[in-house]
């Protein structure tokens, strides 16, 4: 099992989401986050003040797999929420070592 870790731009989220459930992934669990990279951020104006925004904001997905389902789903997430431009955000692959479903004590693959 695998735990798929996501960083991407916001409006991409229900195109993520989508793409995901095509490939039989059931479950995500999504934070609103902020960041900076290789995008740096921005600079606005505020009641005449020039002020820099360091932290972009993101939406962070976080995606049990079993090992079956890990390259479908890293593809699924790389196409929708690609855009070709600078701040895309990242996908982390991280070793799972169990997962429990707390209702009904299914362990391992069956509780993903």
């Amino acid at each position: 099992m695998k735990l798929l870790v996501a960083v991407i731009k916001p409006f991409k989220l229900d195109e993520v989401r989508e793409s995901l459930s095509e490939v039989g992934v059931q479950g995500i669990t999504v934070t609103e986050v902020k960041g900076f990279g290789r995008q740096k951020g921005h600079t606005e104006l505020y009641r005449g003040a020039e002020y820099v925004v360091d932290f972009l904001p993101k939406v962070k997905i976080e995606v049990a797999v079993d090992d079956d389902q890990l390259d479908p789903a890293i593809e699924a997430i790389s196409k929708s929420a690609h855009t070709g431009k600078i701040g895309d955000g990242k996908i982390f692959v991280v070793p799972l070592e169990q997962a429990i479903r707390i209702r009904t004590g299914e362990t391992g693959k069956d509780a993903l």
